[in-house]
């Protein structure tokens, strides 16, 4: 039986950009484009863990709005449900400590990544935008 693994991820906009974030070598998902953010651990709100996940990953602090959306892809370790949610940096500039590459991108522009297959969903939806 295939695990559920709950996550969540920051569609950090700053400028009219979004913040895209690219995966290491050694990751699941080698190369693919995500938004960062991480699993919510055991007793954390989506929100306390989109906070948390973006102090150790880019070591800067968010405020977060509202939510984007909430999708469920099935992989080949388990179904991740992945909630994204508008947020602003309140503090910091995003670092690179779990990706290879970051970028700040159009909304228009997002279709030009790779993306890992969970965050198409939200993708689609902010290219509309």
């Amino acid at each position: 039986m295939k695990k559920h693994i709950h996550v969540v991820g920051a569609v950090i906009i700053e400028n009219e950009k979004i913040l895209c974030a690219q995966r290491g070598a050694t990751k699941t998902l080698a190369y693919k484009w995500e938004f960062p953010g991480g699993k919510i651990e055991q007793g954390e709100t989506a929100q306390e863990a989109l906070k948390r996940e973006i102090i150790e990953e880019m070591q800067c602090e968010i405020n977060i709005g509202e939510e984007i959306d909430t999708t469920i892809y099935e992989y080949d370790f388990g179904f991740i449900h992945l909630t994204t949610f508008y947020c602003e940096l309140l503090e910091g500039t995003p670092k690179l400590t779990e990706h290879v590459d970051i970028k700040w991108l159009l909304p228009k522009d997002l279709k030009n990544l790779d993306w890992a297959p969970a965050d198409i969903p939200t993708v689609e939806k902010l290219e509309k935008l």
